[in-house]
C-alpha cells in the first residue's frame, strides 16, 4: 500500500537533496538543477511536509543538514547507485546475461583457480565499456552437497561432483574434468610415520581418522576411505583437516597438490599403504533445457556460456584439480 512518505521519496527528490548538499547552497544547486530559487525550496519543504522532518537547518545561510537530513542524504545517495545498478542489470540480461549465477565449487577443487576464473569473468567489457551485470554467487560443498546443490535449484553449475554421481536427470549435462591424485599422510610425529612398510587396513583402524564432512542436506551422505570401527574426527573444510593432520591428531588421505609443499617442508609425511591411492574422477555439470529426442540445447545465458567456455579448456581443468602442478 502507498503512502505519502513513500510517494515522496521519488528519484527526483534524493537527486535534489544530493544537489543542494553537494553544491552547498539552494542558490548554486537551483542553477546546476535548471530550476528558480523559490522553486527549488518548495520541493524541499514539501518533502519535508511528507516526512514530517526538518531536513534543513534555516538558521543557516549555507544548506546546513540536519541529522535527519545527512540520513537522508547518505541513504538516498545508496539508493540512487543501487537503482543505478538495477537498471544496468535489466539492460545486461535484455542481452542475454542472467542476473544471477549461482556456482557450487567441490571443496578440494582449487580455489586460486576459480578465483582467477573470477577474475576473468569480471574483467570482460560489454560494448559500452562495462563488466557483465550478473551477480556470481559462489558455495563451498562437500562430496554429494556438490552435486545436491544442482539438482536442487541451488546452484546453476557444479565444479567438482564425483562421477558416480546418480545419472543426470532431464534439464543437467555433465562433462569430465579429470582425476585428482590424493596421497595418504601424517604428522612426523604421528605414530604411522615411522610405520615400515605399506600400510594395512588393519593397521589404521588403531588410529583417529580425519576426515571432512559430507554437506548434502537431503541427499544421501557419502563417506570415502573411512574404516568400520575406526574413530573419526570430522571436520568442515579440507583446509581444517590437513592443519588437523599436521598437528598429528590424525590420519587420512588429502589431495596432493594441497599437501606437497608441507610434504617438502617436512611437516607432513607420506606413507604407502595396502589400499589404492585416491584417484578420483571429477566433473563438472551445469543446468540446461533439454531439446527434442532427448538432447539437449545451449545455455541460454551467457554467463553460464562463459563458465563452460573455460571450463572446456584442458589447461582449466588441469588447473582446478592440480593446482600449481
Amino acid at each position: 500500500m502507498n503512502s505519502p512518505r513513500r510517494n515522496a521519496l521519488t528519484p527526483e527528490a534524493l537527486q535534489m537533496m544530493d544537489t543542494i548538499a553537494r553544491s552547498g547552497s539552494f542558490a548554486a544547486a537551483a542553477r546546476e538543477l535548471g530550476r528558480v530559487p523559490s522553486a527549488l525550496t518548495y520541493s524541499v519543504r514539501q518533502l519535508e511536509d511528507a516526512l514530517d522532518v526538518l531536513l534543513f537547518d534555516r538558521s543557516s545561510r549555507q544548506a546546513q543538514l540536519t541529522a535527519a537530513g545527512q540520513e537522508l542524504l547518505d541513504e538516498g545517495r545508496r539508493l540512487l547507485v543501487e537503482m543505478d545498478a538495477v537498471a544496468n542489470r535489466v539492460r545486461r540480461v535484455s542481452t542475454g546475461w542472467e542476473s544471477e549465477l549461482t556456482v557450487a565449487v567441490e571443496d578440494v577443487v582449487s580455489r586460486l583457480t576459480v578465483f582467477e576464473l573470477v577474475e576473468g569473468f569480471y574483467a570482460q567489457r560489454m560494448p559500452d565499456g562495462q563488466p557483465p551485470g550478473t551477480r556470481l554467487r559462489l558455495r563451498s560443498e562437500v562430496l554429494a552437497g556438490t552435486w545436491e546443490a544442482l539438482v536442487s535449484g541451488q546452484a546453476d553449475l557444479a565444479i567438482g561432483v564425483g562421477t558416480d554421481s546418480e545419472r543426470p536427470p532431464p534439464g543437467i549435462a555433465m562433462d569430465t574434468l579429470g582425476e585428482m591424485p590424493f596421497v595418504f599422510a601424517v604428522a612426523p610425529h604421528h605414530a604411522l610415520a615411522t610405520h615400515d612398510g605399506a600400510i594395512t587396513d588393519a593397521d589404521l583402524l588403531h588410529y583417529r581418522a580425519v576426515a571432512v564432512a559430507d554437506s548434502a542436506q537431503r541427499l544421501s551422505p557419502r563417506t570415502v576411505n573411512l574404516l568400520a570401527g575406526q574413530e573419526v574426527l570430522t571436520v568442515n573444510s579440507m583446509a581444517d583437516k590437513i592443519e588437523l593432520l599436521r598437528r598429528g591428531l590424525g590420519c587420512g588421505f588429502v589431495p596432493l597438490y594441497m599437501v606437497r609443499g608441507l610434504i617438502a617442508q617436512g611437516q607432513l609425511v607420506a606413507k604407502a599403504t595396502l589400499r589404492a591411492p585416491s584417484l578420483p574422477a571429477m566433473s563438472y555439470a551445469w543446468r540446461c533445457a533439454s531439446g527434442p529426442k532427448g538432447t539437449r540445447r545451449p545455455p541460454a545465458g551467457l554467463a553460464l556460456q562463459w563458465w563452460l567456455q573455460q571450463l572446456a579448456s584442458p589447461a582449466t581443468r588441469r588447473a582446478l584439480l592440480e593446482a600449481n602442478d
